[in-house]
């Protein structure tokens, strides 16, 4: 319903408020009883971050079966793993439209949940029991299509999951700790992925396809019986119920149906993306986590061609130890940031966290030592701050922001919000992938010279791996420096918000 003119008087005051840029301190405001989630509803929600990072790792692993396995060409399975997600794109948006827009008993992002978990779990298990004797074109087609199918089930369960976690709680602090909890359950994701090759290669299995299919069947289980519980579990606090008003325009053709939701699709689209606030964690989010993915692969080289000269052994064991202690130290770094959020505020917590991983990246020029090899382990707990401070941070600061934006339009849209932010991640992973095969090329790199690189190759491999992330961190620090959703600017849109819905801030089921 519309607000009343006093109403939209305060909302445009706020507006004009929010658009200062006030570096200050603000005041500090306690979490309210009434405001917090339970432990076990942390987790539960948390359980949906470990179902949704396991299917986008499982996929992404155990891909290697199709060259490994069927023999399938490596640039064709290449092509498999980058065309579904170019749906992303559409899909993304549009089921954060409709979930935005649905009206049911069981709300707006429940039944998605539920029924994008089943789907999701079902496809993926068919999508790996493959017919044995068929032509290279049939297995990707086959793969191709399913793929299609399985990422379209993906969208419907994830989508709404994520903004299912923008309004849990109307509470500055209890976001970034819900944030904080989910984080730290999907990480568990990427320890469990690396195993899968093994598995599908254990004893048992006659060979690496049937394991993959076992496995398949294995993961589609736990996706499904895990995936539902948000869904079973948790509230949501703008449900959207059906009322009598939604049976109005009853002569409307199917044609006018569909033409009045695309453009309602678009212009909630378009006045999504106008969003400052939203539009600086976006950029923010693209250039950290894209300036590490950038020059991700560079650490190998560097390790490989210059700490140790080219032992292609020797350097994979100790970059793979770099991972482990950095995979480890992430788990760390989500509890000191969700704290430093909660005592300084989720804009400063930024600047800590992206600054020590920034001393982390600096480090690499003095730590990755041919001398002194054990040293490159060094920077690595340190860098675990820029993803770690970052996807902890960046969920609750949206939540913020889909406050702000109902107090200037009267809509919920966490799940635009949340389409279009994670579609921003995903094309810039993919843009960053690709980068990082020129950057490589551009330092003269030969893979025939092995250990003989030459020294401007190996400076220029160091360069860009150690002055990349650090130049995206600063810039994505400068973005977020004029961030202007303090913790007191949050908290009085949420009182503007209550008095304009004349409800309490407790959640309703």
């Amino acid at each position: 319903m519309p607000a009343d003119s006093s109403s939209d008087n305060a909302s445009v005051s706020m507006s004009r408020s929010m658009e200062s840029d006030e570096l200050a301190a603000t005041k500090h405001f306690e979490t309210k009883p009434e405001d917090r989630i339970s432990l076990v509803h942390k987790i539960i929600y948390g359980l949906g971050a470990f179902v949704n990072n396991l299917l986008a790792a499982a996929i992404g692993g155990m891909i290697i079966v199709l060259n490994l396995g069927l023999g399938m060409n490596p640039a064709l399975v290449g092509l498999l793993a980058a065309l579904p997600r170019l749906t992303d794109a559409i899909t993304d948006p549009l089921m954060g439209f409709i979930s935005d827009n649905t009206r049911s008993r069981w709300g707006r992002r429940r039944p998605y949940i539920f029924v994008g978990a089943i789907f999701a779990g079902i496809v993926f298990a068919l999508l790996w029991q493959f017919p044995r004797g068929m032509s290279e074109g049939y297995y990707f087609w086959y793969f191709l299509i399913g793929s299609f199918i399985f990422y379209l089930g993906y969208t419907i369960f994830a989508t709404p999951w994520v903004a299912l976690g923008y309004e849990l709680t109307p509470d500055y602090h209890e976001r970034t700790r819900l944030m904080g909890v989910q984080n730290f359950m999907g990480q568990w994701a990427y320890i469990v992925a690396p195993w899968f090759l093994l598995i599908m290669q254990a004893e048992y299995f006659d060979d690496m396809v049937e394991g993959a299919s076992y496995l398949a069947i294995g993961i589609a289980v736990f996706t499904i019986c895990i995936g539902i519980m948000p869904a079973i579990y948790l509230r949501e606090r703008f449900s959207h119920p059906v009322t009598e008003d939604d049976g109005r325009e009853p002569k409307e053709s199917m044609w006018e149906i569909v033409k009045r939701n695309m453009i309602q699709f678009f212009e909630g689209f378009l006045t999504t993306i106008k969003v400052a606030p939203f539009l600086k964690l976006c950029a923010a989010t693209f250039l950290v986590f894209n300036g590490f993915m950038l020059i991700s692969s560079f650490q190998f080289y560097v390790i490989i061609y210059y700490v140790f000269g080219g032992d292609t052994e020797l350097g994979a064991e100790y970059a793979g130890w770099s991972g482990t202690v950095g995979a480890i130290s992430t788990f760390i770094v989500i509890g000191i940031v969700t704290w430093m959020s909660t005592k300084l505020g989720k804009r400063k917590a930024f600047f800590y966290a992206i600054g020590i991983s920034m001393v982390g990246y600096a480090l690499k020029w003095v730590c990755y030592n041919p001398e002194y090899p054990l040293l490159l382990l060094l920077p690595a707990p340190l860098m675990a701050f820029g993803l770690g401070g970052l996807f902890t941070l960046m969920g609750s600061m949206i939540a913020d922001v889909c406050d702000y934006d109902e107090l200037q339009t009267h809509e919920r849209r966490e799940g635009m919000f949340g389409s279009i932010f994670w579609w921003v991640v995903k094309l810039g992973m993919a843009l960053a992938l690709a980068g990082g095969g020129f950057l490589l090329n551009a330092t003269g790199f030969d893979v025939e010279l092995k250990g003989a690189q030459s020294e401007q190759t190996i400076f220029l491999m160091r360069f860009f791996d150690v002055m990349v992330p650090l130049v995206t961190s600063a810039l994505a620090m400068w973005a977020i420096a004029s961030f202007s959703i303090t913790e007191e600017k949050a908290h009085q849109v949420r009182a503007e918000l209550e008095a304009r819905r004349g409800v309490t801030s407790a959640a309703t089921a």
